[in-house]
């Protein structure tokens, strides 16, 4: 029943819904409380307060139409417009359609954007970086097409006598134009496209502006590192990478359709997971909200 509940940092909250735990590092399921419920200011503001202290929500079973999930996007802040157009789907240039399907509405067998399965953060090739990333599930394949999620304030705990003194100061070149053409094996983006979104840098340790803790801000859209020789940058991104993202900090989600989960960019990291893109239909819908420079 909805009421004050126990989350998994044993904090009593006086929230109108019940939550439960999705892993031990990350993430909680809300249950108790309809979509339209969760977009009114009152609620919203408590949904919000779960978000923050667990850096992942889920809803189940939701019915949640293009127009309501744009809406309930713009309750977290001013929602980007994809300088890659060609995803927008359903009307909505809010919206970032993946799905594998044709025309005709059969598996084409190509990925939609295989950029989702390294590990990003989305928007950290804009100056104001991702917020919060919304992801609607339509269609789910039975195997793969799962999201991987990485706790960013955990890696720097544990990558903070190793790593910590080396980072100090330090900030990524983060490049969508490298990041896609990397993973594509060609170029996706046209001159107009890139010419809108050129590289930006960022600090690889950021303090969250809401909660004030320090996360680990890197991921594949990162390029280089400002101030360092090419090489030397790509290899200490590529070494980090790797250090940041161990398997207990990893909370793995199986998708079905009908879940939202609402993630913030500014403390996880991200991946998809492959399927047979021949074989099975998966259909996803996004929605990324603006935050602001990291620092």
């Amino acid at each position: 029943m909805p009421g004050t509940t126990l989350n998994t940092k044993s904090t009593v909250h006086d929230w109108p819904f019940e939550t439960r735990p999705l892993s031990p590092s990350l993430g909680v399921e809300i249950h108790g409380i309809s979509m339209a419920e969760a977009v009114s200011p009152k609620i919203f503001s408590k949904i919000h307060e779960a978000f923050l202290e667990h850096q992942l929500i889920l809803f189940r079973d939701v019915d949640l139409p293009p127009e309501t999930q744009v809406a309930f996007a713009k309750c977290f802040g001013e929602v980007q417009q994809h300088v890659m157009d060609q995803y927008h789907g359903y009307g909505h240039p809010e919206i970032y359609l993946l799905t594998n399907l044709d025309k005709a509405g059969n598996p084409s067998g190509a990925h939609p954007d295989k950029g989702t399965l390294h590990w990003h953060t989305d928007g950290s090739w804009r100056p104001r970086t991702g917020l919060a990333t919304m992801m609607y599930a339509e269609i789910t394949p039975k195997e793969g097409g799962e999201t991987h999620f990485c706790d960013m304030y955990g890696a720097v705990e544990w990558l903070s006598q190793e790593w910590g003194p080396r980072l100090a100061n330090l900030k990524a070149i983060h490049n969508l134009d490298f990041s896609r053409t990397r993973r594509h094996g060609e170029d996706p983006m046209t001159e107009e496209q890139k010419a809108k979104v050129p590289p930006v840098a960022h600090p690889i340790i950021r303090t969250h502006p809401e909660t004030g803790r320090k996360a680990i801000f890197l991921g594949d859209h990162a390029e280089s590192i400002h101030g360092m020789a090419y090489d030397e940058g790509r290899t200490m991104i590529e070494e980090l990478s790797i250090a940041a993202t161990p398997d207990h900090l990893v909370y793995r989600h199986h998708w079905e359709p009908g879940q939202c989960i609402v993630w913030d960019n500014r403390n996880l990291l991200h991946r998809a997971t492959g399927y047979d893109t021949a074989r099975q239909k998966r259909v996803m819908r996004r929605c990324t909200v603006l935050g602001d420079a990291p620092y």
